[in-house]
């Protein structure tokens, strides 16, 4: 389910956000959480006018350490995700995209770059059920469990919306999150690029190696 509606650009100025609820079945289309976004743009990458802080994230990693993102990341170009490995459709697909589009940088970009998964769904994404999901991705890619409370907070921080996870009509679990990627600048570690659901391995191929550089893509 993916849902949109408009807030204020003193809050975001960013690109439209989507909530995804994945495994709900719902494909309802009525207003939940978006940004301002340019009238018309088909861009897939958004250019924040004014970059979001790294957010002060301390959570624990696929082997059970705990994993400081400002310090982990700082001076590295850096992709952050907010999603679960349950998820059916949107989170897999992202994650891939960014791994294919990941190995067409030369060697010493790819690296560079840390690209953070950071479930919103702990109390089934363990430290050991990421570590087995992110290896059929890409090895290199950090996955983040932790406190439900500490995750969504960090989220926020970023203008990204999370829910706890429930149960639909049917029993199945249904986790709603923010789909859009965030870049952070190796130059000013500062979130400065938005990527939504629909961004391909195209337009992050082509935009990676100005990412690792701290250039606008």
């Amino acid at each position: 389910m993916r849902k949109k509606t408009y807030a204020t650009a003193a809050l975001f100025a960013a690109a439209a956000l989507t909530l995804s609820a994945c495994g709900s079945g719902d494909d309802g289309n009525e207003p939940v959480a978006a940004v301002s976004a340019e009238s018309g743009s088909t861009k897939a990458a958004t250019v924040l006018d004014n970059p979001f802080e790294k957010p002060d994230l301390v959570l624990t990693d696929t082997t059970g350490k705990k994993y400081d993102l400002r310090a982990e990341t700082e001076g590295r170009p850096t992709l952050v995700y907010f999603g679960y490995t349950h998820c059916p459709d949107v989170c897999p697909l992202t994650m891939n995209n960014i791994a294919v589009a990941k190995k067409q940088l030369p060697k010493a970009e790819q690296d560079k770059l840390r690209v953070v998964f950071v479930t919103t769904d702990p109390d089934r994404d363990t430290p050991a059920a990421l570590g087995t999901w992110l290896k059929g991705v890409d090895s290199s890619f950090v996955g983040l469990t932790g406190d439900f409370a500490t995750i969504q907070a960090g989220a926020r921080r970023l203008g990204i919306t999370i829910e706890p996870t429930t149960k639909d009509k049917n029993g199945k679990p249904v986790s709603v999150h923010g789909t859009q990627v965030v870049a952070f600048s190796p130059k000013t570690d500062a979130g400065y690029v938005l990527y939504g659901e629909k961004a391909t391995v195209e337009d992050y191929a082509k935009d990676l190696p100005r990412i690792a550089e701290g250039k606008n893509p």
